[in-house]
C-alpha cells in the first residue's frame, strides 16, 4: 500500500498554499510549498504583510482592507473573506493572479489580530475572464472597440470637452465599395481588407485617440484636443495611409480607398447621437461627391430649413392618410386616331384644410424621400380598385414607386383586393418607372408575372429617360411604354426629339408593344404622333387630371377597351 502524500505536496499539485498571518507582529507563516505557488517571488517578501503588500496589484492594501469590515457575531468566531489580486516581483515579471480565501479573528480590543486561509493560483481563470471582458468590449475581427463602447467613449469625450472647454473631433471612416470586394473575392477577403484598414488607421493615431468599429465597413474615431485644422490634416493622413499601398490578401493585392465624414465637438454636437448622425451625414456627402474624399460638417441654413419642412410635410402626409384626405384625380389617355378615351391615369392628390389640393409632384418626391411612399401607394391602390369595382366599363392605370415594387405588403394587398373583386385586375394597368426595370429586372419579372396572372397589364413610365433596352422590355413582358413627355413636348420644334420619338414608336410597334405619348401640348404634335403610329396620347391638349369622374357624367361615351 502506497504512503499517503503530505498535505503540502497535495496543495502544491493544486497550485495552493496555506498561511497564518499575525497582524499584531505582521508576520506571515506559510506552508512548506509556498515557494512552488509564488514562483520567482523572494522568500523574504512573503514573511510580512507589509513586504507582501509591495508585490500586490492593482491595490497594495487589498488584504488589509478585507479585514475588519464586519465584526464577529460572537467573541472568538472568525469572519470569512475572499479577495483576488495579482503579485509580481518586478514590473518586467509576469503577474501571478491569486484567489485568497480565509477568516480573520479579532483580539481583545475587537480589532483584527490574526488571519488564516488558503491562496491558490488563478492565472487560467483570470485569463478567461479577461478574454470575456475583451470580447464584450471589442470587435472580434479588428480588435478595436465595438460600437456600443465606441459610443460610450464618444459620450464621455463630449462631456469632458464641454467641461474643460476643449475641442475634439469625431470621424466616421467608411471603406469605399466594400460590397464589390465581397462580390469579386468573397467575404474572407473583404474581412481581411477591413482588418488591414483598421491597422492602418491605428498606426496613425496619437496617444489618447480612440478607435472603434462602427459598422460593417465603417470605423469611428475620436480625436481628442483636435482643432478644425488638425482634423483636416488628420483626415488626409488617414486617407493617404489607406489608399497609398495595396492591401495584400489571399486572392492577391486589392486597391482600397476610404471616405471620411467628421464633426467638431462639442461645438456642433452636444450628444453622441447628434455627433454620429452628423458625421454619417457628412460621410454620405463625401461618398456622393467622390470616393476617397473628406467632408467636415458645417451648419447649413437651407438644409436645416428643408428638414423642418420635411418634418412638417411628414406629419401632413400621415395625418392626411389617417383622415382619408389622400385622393385621386383622373387624367384621360385617348386613342391617337379616334380621340376616344382608352383609360384614365390615377394621379395622387392631398386635400388640405383650406380646400386646396397638393398635386403629385408636391407629394410623391417628398413621400419617397421620407419613406412614406409605400403608404401613399397602398391608399391609391385601394381607391383605384374601388373605382374599378364600382364602374365595370372603366380602365385605370396606376403609378407605383420603385420602393413599392419590392414591398411584400403591397403585393399582399393587391392580391387580396383582386380576389375580392373579380374582373378588376383585367382593367388595371400598373405603371413602373424605367429605372426600376433597369436595376431589378429579375425581381421585377416575378412581380410582373403575378400581375399578369390577374389579367393586369404593365406599362413602363417615362420611357426614354433611362437606358432600358427593348430586349429587356420583351423579357419583362411589358404591354405599354409611355414615352417621356420631356421628348414629346417639343417635337413640333425639335428635329432631334422628332427623330428620337419616331424611332421609339417604330421599334415598339415592331415588338407589338403599345405606346403612349405624354405631355402632348398642341394639335400639330398630336397629328405627328398619329401619323408615326403612336397608339395613345395624353396631356394638356386632351385634358389635365381632374377629381371628376367623366365616365359617370350622363351622356358620356362608353370607354372602349385599350387593346
Amino acid at each position: 500500500m502506497s504512503a499517503v502524500p503530505q498535505a503540502s505536496s497535495i496543495l502544491a499539485s493544486l497550485g495552493q498554499a496555506t498561511f497564518v498571518w499575525d497582524l499584531v507582529t505582521d508576520s506571515i507563516a506559510w506552508s512548506d510549498n509556498a515557494a512552488a505557488v509564488f514562483t520567482d517571488i523572494p522568500a523574504q517578501a512573503l514573511k510580512s504583510g507589509a513586504e507582501f503588500a509591495r508585490l500586490i496589484e492593482p491595490k497594495a492594501s487589498i488584504r488589509s482592507d478585507a479585514l475588519g469590515h464586519t465584526a464577529p457575531a460572537r467573541s472568538g468566531e472568525g469572519v470569512a473573506y475572499r479577495i483576488e489580486y495579482g503579485v509580481r516581483a518586478s514590473t518586467s515579471a509576469p503577474v501571478i493572479w491569486i484567489e485568497e480565501t480565509g477568516c480573520w479573528f479579532a483580539g481583545a480590543d475587537g480589532r483584527p489580530a490574526r488571519a488564516q486561509g488558503i491562496v491558490r493560483v488563478e492565472n487560467e481563470r483570470h485569463a478567461r475572464d479577461e478574454q470575456l471582458v475583451r470580447l464584450s468590449r471589442h470587435d472580434p475581427l479588428t480588435g478595436e472597440l465595438n460600437r456600443s463602447h465606441l459610443i460610450a467613449a464618444l459620450a464621455e469625450a463630449i462631456e469632458e470637452a464641454a467641461r474643460f472647454r476643449s475641442s475634439c473631433a469625431f470621424m466616421l471612416i467608411g471603406i469605399d465599395h466594400l460590397a464589390r470586394i465581397n462580390d469579386a473575392f468573397g467575404f474572407d477577403v473583404a474581412d481581411g481588407v477591413i482588418a488591414e484598414v483598421g491597422k492602418r488607421i491605428r498606426a496613425r493615431l496619437r496617444g489618447g485617440d480612440v478607435l472603434g468599429r462602427f459598422s460593417g465597413n465603417k470605423f469611428g474615431l475620436i480625436l481628442r484636443n483636435c482643432t478644425v485644422d488638425d482634423t483636416n490634416v488628420a483626415a488626409e493622413r488617414f486617407l493617404a495611409g489607406i489608399r497609398d499601398e495595396v492591401v495584400p490578401t489571399v486572392s492577391g493585392p486589392v486597391s482600397v480607398t476610404a471616405s471620411i465624414g467628421a464633426i467638431s465637438i462639442p461645438r456642433y454636437a452636444r450628444s453622441a447621437d447628434e455627433a454620429v448622425t452628423r458625421a454619417q451625414e457628412t460621410l454620405d456627402a463625401a461618398k456622393s461627391r467622390r470616393a476617397g474624399s473628406f467632408s467636415l460638417w458645417r451648419p447649413n441654413v437651407e438644409r436645416d430649413a428643408q428638414r423642418r419642412v420635411n418634418i412638417r410635410v411628414t406629419d401632413e402626409i400621415v395625418t392626411a392618410l389617417n383622415e382619408r384626405r389622400i385622393v385621386t384625380a383622373f387624367e384621360p389617355v385617348v386613342e391617337a386616331r379616334s380621340r376616344q378615351p382608352a383609360f384614365y391615369e390615377c394621379l395622387v392628390r392631398m386635400e388640405q384644410d383650406d380646400g386646396q389640393a397638393l398635386l403629385a409632384p408636391d407629394i410623391v418626391p417628398v413621400a419617397e424621400r421620407l419613406g412614406l411612399i409605400r403608404l401613399v401607394d397602398h391608399r391609391v391602390l385601394e381607391l383605384a380598385v374601388a373605382e374599378l369595382a364600382a364602374s365595370p366599363n372603366v380602365r385605370l392605370s396606376l403609378n407605383i414607386s420603385p420602393a413599392t415594387t419590392m414591398d411584400p405588403d403591397w403585393w399582399s394587398t393587391i392580391e387580396s383586393l383582386m380576389r375580392a373583386n373579380t374582373g378588376v385586375g383585367e382593367r388595371l394597368i400598373v405603371e413602373i418607372t424605367e429605372t426600376v426595370a433597369i436595376q431589378d429586372i429579375d425581381d421585377i419579372r416575378g412581380f410582373v408575372t403575378k400581375l399578369k396572372n390577374f389579367g393586369s397589364r404593365i406599362a413602363i413610365d417615362d420611357f426614354g429617360a433611362g437606358y432600358t433596352s427593348f430586349r429587356n422590355l420583351r423579357k419583362l413582358g411589358v404591354d405599354i411604354v409611355k414615352i417621356d413627355g420631356a421628348f414629346v413636348q417639343n417635337i413640333a420644334r425639335s428635329a432631334d426629339d422628332r427623330a428620337f420619338v419616331q424611332t421609339l414608336i417604330d421599334l415598339a410597334r415592331r415588338l407589338q408593344i403599345k405606346t403612349v405619348a405624354e405631355w402632348v401640348q398642341d394639335e400639330e404634335s398630336a397629328v405627328m404622333l398619329r401619323e408615326w403610329g403612336c397608339d395613345y396620347i395624353q396631356g394638356r391638349l386632351i385634358g389635365l387630371a381632374s377629381p371628376e369622374r367623366p365616365w359617370s357624367v350622363p351622356g358620356a361615351a362608353v370607354l372602349p377597351a385599350a387593346s
